[in-house]
């Protein structure tokens, strides 16, 4: 299949190197040169414009950063909207708010298109590793159009009902993921201060009732756990802004939908003084530095 793909950060550069594996020509555009370089170094073929990219393409996936980006993308004058040939599938896997998944849903039926939104969990890791987990928003038969091309990039691939469900499961479930990393901080540093070393009560609550899965793959201390930030200096897997990020769309979202979130909020509040004092680089679960005190 001849695929545009609009966006190749950190995250969409090797989504598409991974659609290249899987034998698809990619036609790619990134704003940044050198993200367009390294994609052109896994068999991308660079295009000088969205536009371009769009140009002749059967499918067009996105990875851009924000709803305001995703909008200008596809709804702007010369954009994918108006430039793909009519039926084209489009897959947007950036993380945006619900309303704009929606608007641009909208336009995009109107021209005749089939689209889903399909926000990614699992990190640059799981970009690289084709191990993502794809949260798919949109009608039956876009659904099962763009999962043959979900499935090369990443491993577990749900349909979450109509449009706009993708994003409203990814803002979920990262809300879910910043209030239990905080309460696995305050947990902890609490024990530390009793005098029960943190080894004894990972032992214990890992098999028990306050086990899950952010203490099991990303316990904000060192020394436990393989796979946990803590081990490397907090360098980012997920890092900070972007799970503040999230959680400011589940918030907005909450406020839309008349949703009562009040651990939500206060989790939102905790990552914008966090981030907001020169962490917003570090990995997520580091702000039990802040909890600790010592950041």
């Amino acid at each position: 299949m001849r695929i545009a793909f609009i966006g190749l950060g950190n995250m969409g550069g090797p989504m598409a190197a991974n659609l290249v594996k899987a034998g698809h020509e990619v036609s790619g555009f990134d704003v940044m040169q050198s993200n367009l370089e390294a994609a052109a170094a896994n068999g991308v073929t660079a295009a000088g414009s969205a536009k371009e990219a769009v140009a002749g393409a059967e499918a067009v996936v996105t990875m851009l950063p924000a709803g305001q980006q995703v909008r200008a993308v596809y709804m702007e004058e010369g954009g994918v909207i108006e430039t793909a040939a009519k039926g084209t599938l489009l897959i947007d896997s950036s993380t945006i708010d619900v309303g704009s998944a929606r608007a641009v849903h909208e336009a995009a039926s109107a021209a005749g298109h089939h689209m889903v939104d399909a926000p990614v969990s699992g990190g640059v890791a799981g970009a690289e590793g084709g191990t993502l987990t794809f949260m798919v928003g949109g009608e039956e038969g876009a659904f099962e159009r763009a999962k043959p091309l979900l499935d090369v990039m990443g491993k577990n691939v749900v349909h979450a009902g109509g449009a706009g469900n993708g994003q409203a499961a990814k803002v979920c479930n990262n809300m879910i993921l910043g209030i239990t990393m905080l309460g696995i901080s305050e947990a902890f540093s609490l024990g530390q201060a009793l005098g029960l070393e943190p080894e004894k009560l990972f032992a214990i609550s890992s098999k028990s009732s306050g086990s899950c899965w952010a203490m099991l793959n990303h316990l904000p201390l060192p020394g436990i756990v393989e796979t946990a930030a803590a081990n490397r200096d907090y360098k980012p897997g997920f890092a900070a802004g972007m799970m503040l990020k999230d959680l400011k769309l589940s918030q907005q979202a909450a406020a839309e939908a008349g949703a009562a979130t009040p651990l939500g909020a206060e989790a939102t509040a905790l990552y914008t003084l966090f981030c907001n004092a020169g962490n917003a680089g570090l990995d997520y679960s580091a702000i039990i530095k802040m909890i600790q005190g010592s950041k």
